[in-house]
C-alpha cells in the first residue's frame, strides 16, 4: 500500500519557538505542543508507521487541521446549536499553518516514521473549522 492515514484527536498545537532557560538549556515555549506531539507519535507507532518500509525515499504529506469553532459560529435561541449560514470554513486566526506542519513533521520524525523529514518532497496543509478538533495526516510514497 502506498497511502496511509491517521487521525489525531484534539486541538492542533503549533511548534513554537524555543526559549533559553539558562545553563545552555532550551525549552519549548508552548505547553500544548508536547502532549500534541506525543499523541501523534503514539498513534503513528500504533498504526505501524515506524516499521513500514514504504516510507523510504520521497514522501508526500497531506494534513488537515480541524480547529474548534467558536460559539459565535452558532445561532442562539431557537437556533442554538445550529451552524450559521455565514460561518467560515477556513480558519484564518492564530496558529500559523507552517508551525502546525512543523509540529507534525517533527513528531513523525521522532516516532521513527522516516529517517528525516527532509524526505517530505510534497507538503499540503489546510486549516479549517470543524465540530471536532483533530488533525488528519495522510502519507503517500512518491514513486520515482
Amino acid at each position: 500500500m502506498t497511502k496511509h492515514t491517521i487521525t489525531i484527536p484534539g486541538i492542533p498545537a503549533p511548534q513554537g519557538s524555543k526559549r533559553h532557560v539558562g545553563g545552555g538549556r532550551m525549552i519549548e515555549s508552548s505547553k500544548a505542543v508536547r502532549p500534541y506531539r506525543d499523541s501523534i507519535m503514539t498513534i503513528a507507532r500504533d498504526a505501524g508507521w515506524h516499521t513500514d518500509p514504504i516510507l523510504t525515499g520521497p514522501v508526500r504529506v497531506n494534513i488537515i487541521f480541524r480547529m474548534p469553532r467558536p460559539a459565535s459560529h452558532y445561532g442562539t435561541g431557537r437556533n442554538a446549536g445550529k451552524l450559521k449560514n455565514n460561518a467560515p470554513i477556513y480558519h484564518d486566526k492564530t496558529k500559523d499553518v507552517d508551525k502546525l506542519c512543523r509540529s507534525v513533521l517533527d513528531a513523525l520524525t521522532q516516532a521513527g516514521v522516516w529517517k528525516d523529514d527532509g524526505q517530505v518532497a510534497h507538503l499540503s496543509a489546510i486549516k479549517v473549522y470543524g465540530d471536532t478538533p483533530e488533525t488528519v495526516i495522510t502519507l503517500h510514497r512518491i514513486h520515482t
